[in-house]
């Protein structure tokens, strides 16, 4: 069916998004981006007005509805079609635009289960949905199990280590320790108050730095007890790979994790762990393939049949099998065990990886 262009409110801000109406649906699905100036699709705007089209959430769409999933994707604030201010707006606001998302796809399509799919920074929003017991499942994709701080120190190393050896060689030259920097640069941020600062000639949005760098996500993976699935490439250099199986051993529903082999935090094949400086060229290919279907598979696994007793919004029943909770790579595609849980799902509560 047509795409559809919606409006919705967020503590008196107007946030836009695409409204995607599957035939016959079987649930519906919050689509939540990752960290940055990334609208609906995914799509980063750049420096001197250019646009890196990362399109995960708009990929992610696509194979929902021929999945007979209906999905919402929206741009965040100061994005897009968004109202609101970027670079004021912290990590604890971005929670709060998902909710109201969530809120409005719930309105949209009563009956159906929801399930919330975020991508990084978007993850642990998705992650909180169903701590929260707000949605029937979450899909976790380039997700980190560790606080922001320490997400950050580990991504520094990991994209200081893979410079090319001149670029370290004139920075060796001027003095300049990356790490160093980093911390120099969070430490200067935390001890602000500040929503927005100026660091090395550029504005950032220090209140999500500062905010995000605090937050840790593993108490609410630990509460979420709803279908689980996290897929992280082995080639990320954003944020672990190994946090699949950390995921894995916190969440109490049912499980399922995949590390696929050079796929990059984009989720595009990068065999020589470039990162983030090789995504020019990583963009020009599309989102995997097996990522897109592993993720279809996964969302109409449990709601398949909305009129089944496994389904029914609003209530939810578990029996237990002692399987191991671990992931495994493998190939291509690296699958863990899925911990078997019959589930009902619940329903609506009342209520910058990458800069």
């Amino acid at each position: 069916m047509p795409a559809e262009n919606i409006h919705f409110d967020s503590d008196g801000c107007t946030l836009a998004g695409t409204y995607v109406q599957a035939a016959a649906p079987v649930a519906a699905a919050l689509l939540i981006t990752g960290s940055g100036r990334t609208d609906r699709d995914s799509d980063a705007r750049l420096p001197f007005h250019q646009t890196l089209r990362i399109g995960v959430t708009k990929a992610i769409a696509g194979a929902l509805e021929a999945a007979q999933v209906s999905t919402l994707r929206y741009d965040k604030r100061g994005t897009g079609a968004s109202g609101g201010d970027y670079l004021t707006t912290g990590f604890g606001q971005r929670l709060a635009d998902a909710r109201a998302a969530l809120t409005w796809l719930a309105a949209r399509t009563p009956g159906l289960p929801l399930l919330a799919i975020g991508h990084s920074e978007g993850s642990l929003h998705a992650a909180e949905l169903a701590a929260d017991n707000a949605v029937a499942g979450a899909a976790l994709l380039s997700a980190s199990a560790h606080t922001g701080e320490q997400t950050l120190t580990w991504q520094a190393r990991m994209l200081a280590s893979r410079m090319p050896p001149a670029t370290r060689l004139i920075l060796r030259i001027v003095g300049t320790d990356v790490i160093r920097a980093q911390h120099k640069n969070l430490a200067r941020i935390q001890a602000s108050s500040a929503d927005v600062l100026r660091i090395q000639g550029t504005r950032v949005n220090a209140r999500w730095l500062r905010e995000y760098a605090a937050y840790d996500p593993a108490p609410a993976l630990a509460r979420i007890t709803v279908p689980v699935l996290a897929i992280t490439g082995a080639a990320d250099l954003q944020v672990p790979p190994e946090d699949v199986e950390t995921i894995g051993r916190l969440v109490r529903g049912p499980f399922e994790g995949h590390i696929p082999d050079d796929l990059s935090h984009l989720l595009r094949p990068d065999p020589a762990r470039i990162g983030p400086r090789g995504y020019r060229r990583a963009v020009r290919q599309p989102v995997s393939p097996a990522v897109l279907a592993l993720i279809a598979q996964w969302g109409t696994r449990y709601w398949a049949d909305n009129n089944d007793h496994t389904a029914q919004r609003g209530l939810r029943t578990s029996t237990s099998s002692q399987q191991p909770r671990t992931a495994r790579r493998s190939g291509m595609v690296a699958a863990t065990r899925l911990h078997q849980r019959a589930y009902r799902a619940p329903g609506l509560a009342d209520s910058e990886l990458a800069q």
